[in-house]
């Protein structure tokens, strides 16, 4: 459908609404404008035609001064449903309020925007997901360096830091920002590294100034210098975290008050992982849809506060070893302690969303009900503080010490609302009786309104002696006392009743007393919302003051909340404690992958294996073996186990002794990036290159089938002389991990000392091959492709064709020595399947037993092995 901007909608006469609305939307051109009319909130023009669409309702018109604009609406009390959708399909949402209650005298009431909704500013419950958080995220650009702030509005947490491309691409890999704001001067530089993964939304230039930002900063925390928060020096992140300020005024996000603190992120502190081994080791996400993550085996948390820190904690493992010790000893302890951990669990599991709910206190957002679960987890600390406190764990007893029960909070919370509220305060009944004399007296009336009106009536009966005196009530005067003409002509009627109407066998009179109830009857229900909400919002900022401390508390909770998870998981899983040094050594018995061995078929179980790796004796694992043989498990496993020992978890091994590393690369896998125009080789060459720009003595480098996107020759020379580089750097020594299909490689192993050939076990039974999953010394000389073929299903005539080939190159090969014809040569020598004849030299048995003596080590054979490797070869015979 062909649509008009609202620009050219725009009549030459407008509607007193139109008018006003085409006023408030010019000042929100960018965003979709809901315009509250009585009950509905309404869209016009171009904002009409997108909201129709995405929310699949209606688009009718409206007849604007004789033109027709597109029209489309809903309920207000449908905004919950439908927000949500119209965010999520990447919209940002003014929302335009009338500001007073419409009335004759007023052609138009007052309206105007109390809230603009993005991706990134929002602390709608239905929009936000407990278990990550929702980051706002700015980045300034200044020659080569950056500057990164990241807001999650809805928990008050404020982080910046600044440095090269490759940090802020890290950072934004870990933070996973749901918008990302930056100067339209740089969207170029922008669209490069964030491409079309993340909703973006430019600001002007002149918001990135660094005497704009500080200024911004230091209004907002009320200092005069940013020293005490450790970002004095971190200018470029300074004028990010400005700029979010700026973007919070701007969208009418002006309660702030739980923003009370701003950190910087010190990536010195974490262990390094650049965004190709965060996806590549599927730390949060998976990859495949089926996949799980590393995530959903350590995160067995209670709260929302522990889910959000332990994502935190598994993307920034920790550098420092006494840090690093501080968390296993707590685990070890609740490890020990199952009965503690699960008091503990039952405490932090009556807590809720501590975290967020400070922050609807902050915006003035709260209900009624969520102030009572306020209450109630505030009433969960002391029981924590208790549990904590019957240890002599000093770390425990120090997290322990950090939390504050607000009991003045709490006290008057409990005193003030009800024990069973109504989910809004507009609905009434949420204070308590007793706090306000006013409130009471007016809710006394309105519970007691038919009694007080009988107690007049019974009260001016026995003074005048009209017996039957009755009360009525109408639209025109209210409130009356009837009078039959029987009474009024015996002149009973007193001086002070004033006639209000007289009927053919009545008459009708009103008196100040009378009147007077009435005025309380009538107004007491609108009276009484008044003086509830105002007592609400007493309440409300009357703990503005603890907010700091109550969300201090909350972030205690996520820690204790995340080391019992890493306890409970250790203890379900059979993890042991590793032992975390300054050493440079890793040494692993019995390694497991942390995920794959939950997920086994049943009867299975996984194959553990050890791994060192030092300095000195085993730089490098070269690691050869058939395809599905479990190369990439072992690989991913070594580096699963360092990356949850550093962030204070068990491991999957009978032990673990582990020097910290500092960084982790990986380079495994294949995939294209064809948007970009880069092929499966040039992906993978943009990873390596960026590990080998970036080793250090501390690194662990896993390298995985390096090479394998281009030809056979080029892959060998790249992986052997990257084998080269990492071996005889003079820089640095890193550990590496390196599987390959290359059996070439192995050679290697001669040459350099430190280098050493491993190889994944695997026993031949007549045509099958079973993998043993076990890692031992030694290389490997065959990938077994074409059994890997036939187990994926390839019909059973392409195999048979592909051992002929395979054993007429092997032929060759051996024909023609290590100095002979290249493989494309070879290919051309092969028979012509059609063309085969019974002079045909090459006889496939004796290939097969070839190929099989060709792999027997008789130095580590048994004298039963070579009675199996007989009756194997006599096997090949008779087939």
């Amino acid at each position: 459908m062909k649509t008009k901007t609202a620009k050219k909608n725009k009549p030459a006469k407008q509607t007193p609404l139109m008018q006003q609305y085409f006023g408030m939307k010019a000042k929100y051109p960018d965003a979709i404008l809901l315009f509250r009319v009585g009950d509905f909130y309404e869209t016009f023009g171009d904002d009409a035609v997108k909201v129709a669409e995405v929310l699949s309702i209606i688009l009718t018109k409206r007849n604007n001064g004789g033109v027709d604009i597109p029209l489309a609406g809903f309920p207000y009390h449908s905004l919950d449903v439908y927000l949500p959708r119209l965010i999520r399909g990447g919209y940002r949402v003014a929302i335009c309020e009338q500001l007073e209650k419409p009335s004759k005298e007023k052609k138009i009431v007052k309206r105007g925007v109390t809230e603009v909704i993005t991706p990134g500013l929002t602390v709608d419950e239905k929009l936000l997901d407990n278990k990550s958080n929702n980051f706002l995220c700015a980045i300034h650009n200044f020659n080569d360096k950056f500057g990164i702030a990241f807001l999650d509005l809805s928990t008050g947490e404020f982080f910046i830091s600044q440095g090269n491309q490759l940090r802020i691409e890290k950072l934004i890999q870990s933070f996973q920002p749901s918008e990302i704001i930056y100067s339209k001067a740089i969207k170029n530089k922008i669209e490069q590294f964030a491409g079309s993964d993340y909703y973006k939304y430019h600001l002007d230039e002149w918001i990135f100034t660094s005497d704009f930002a500080t200024e911004r900063l230091l209004d907002h925390f009320k200092v005069q210098s940013l020293k005490g928060y450790g970002i004095e020096e971190v200018m470029e992140g300074q004028i990010a975290a400005g700029a979010i300020l700026y973007y919070l005024e701007s969208t009418e996000n002006t309660k702030v008050q739980h923003i009370n603190s701003i950190s910087r992120i010190q990536l010195d502190d974490y262990v390094w992982l650049d965004r190709f081994t965060i996806r590549n080791l599927e730390l949060v996400h998976s990859n495949h849809p089926t996949g799980i993550p590393l995530i959903d085996i350590l995160d067995k948390t209670i709260s929302p506060m522990g889910s959000r820190m332990m994502r935190k904690w598994v993307l920034l493992p920790l550098l420092s070893v006494s840090k690093i010790n501080e968390r296993l000893e707590i685990v070890s302890y609740f490890k020990d302690n199952i009965n503690q951990g699960e008091t503990l669990r039952k405490l932090l599991g009556q807590i809720g969303d501590l975290e967020r709910l400070v922050a609807k206190i902050s915006t003035g957002r709260i209900a009624p009900r969520e102030l009572k679960q306020l209450e109630n987890a505030l009433s969960q600390i002391p029981g924590i503080m208790a549990l904590c406190e019957e240890t002599d764990k000093e770390t425990l007893l120090h997290l322990s010490a950090g939390f504050n029960p607000c009991e003045t909070v709490k006290d008057k919370i409990a005193a003030t609302i009800k024990s069973d509220p109504p989910s809004m305060i507009s609905k009434g009944g949420v204070i308590m009786d007793g706090i306000h004399e006013e409130l009471d007296e007016l809710r006394y009336i309105v519970s007691n309104s038919k009694s007080l009106l009988v107690e007049i009536q019974e009260t001016e009966a026995e003074k005048t002696g009209i017996t039957n005196l009755k009360i009525g009530f109408n639209n025109v005067f209210g409130y009356y006392l009837e009078v039959t003409n029987k009474y009024k002509n015996q002149g009973l009627i007193p001086d002070n009743w004033v006639r209000k109407q007289t009927l053919t066998g009545s008459e009708r009179y009103i008196t100040d007393e009378l009147k007077k109830l009435e005025t309380k009857i009538l107004g007491a229900e609108e009276k009484i919302l008044i003086i509830e909400e105002q007592l609400y919002l007493d309440l409300i900022e009357s703990i503005y003051d603890f907010i700091p401390i109550i969300q201090h508390n909350a972030r205690i909770v996520g820690q204790l909340d995340c080391l019992q998870s890493l306890a409970l998981v250790a203890e379900e899983n059979n993890y042991c404690k590793p032992t975390v040094d300054e050493s440079y050594r890793i040494e692993l018995k019995d390694a497991r992958h942390p995920v794959i061995e939950k997920h086994m078929a049943i009867g299975e179980s996984y194959v553990p294996n050890d791994i060192m790796l030092d300095m000195d004796d085993t730089q490098i694992m070269m690691i050869t073996g058939p395809n599905m043989s479990g190369k990439s498990a072992i690989l991913r496993q070594t580096a699963l186990i360092c990356l949850m020992a550093q962030l204070g978890s068990f491991v999957p091994a009978s032990s673990a002794s582990l020097g910290y590393i500092d960084k982790l690369f990986t380079r495994v896998g294949a995939s294209d990036n064809i948007s970009s125009g880069e092929s499966t080789f040039m992906v993978e060459m943009n990873e390596t290159a960026s590990i080998m720009n970036n080793i250090s003595d501390r690194s662990l480098i896993l390298l995985d089938e390096i090479g394998r996107g281009t030809s056979t020759y080029d892959g060998i020379s790249i992986a052997w002389s990257l084998a080269e580089f990492l071996y005889t750097n003079p820089k640095c020594s890193p550990k590496t991990l390196f599987a390959t299909h290359y059996h070439e490689l192995n050679k290697l192993a001669d040459r350099y000392d430190r280098i050493k050939n491993f190889s994944v076990s695997t026993k031949e039974i007549g045509q099958k091959v079973i993998f043993l999953r076990k890692l031992i010394p030694g290389g490997s000389n065959h990938s077994f492709g074409i059994h890997v073929a036939q187990m994926a299903g390839m019909p059973q005539e392409i195999v048979l064709r592909a051992q002929e080939i395979l054993l007429e190159l092997e032929q060759k090969s051996f024909e023609e020595g290590e100095e002979g014809a290249g493989i494309a040569d070879k290919l051309d020598k092969v028979n012509n399947p059609l063309q085969l004849s019974i002079f045909e030299t090459v006889d496939p048995t004796a290939g097969k037993i070839k190929a099989a003596l060709q792999e027997v080590d008789i130095h580590r054979m048994t004298p039963i092995d070579c009675m199996m490797k007989l009756n194997e070869l006599k096997k090949l015979l008779e087939e």
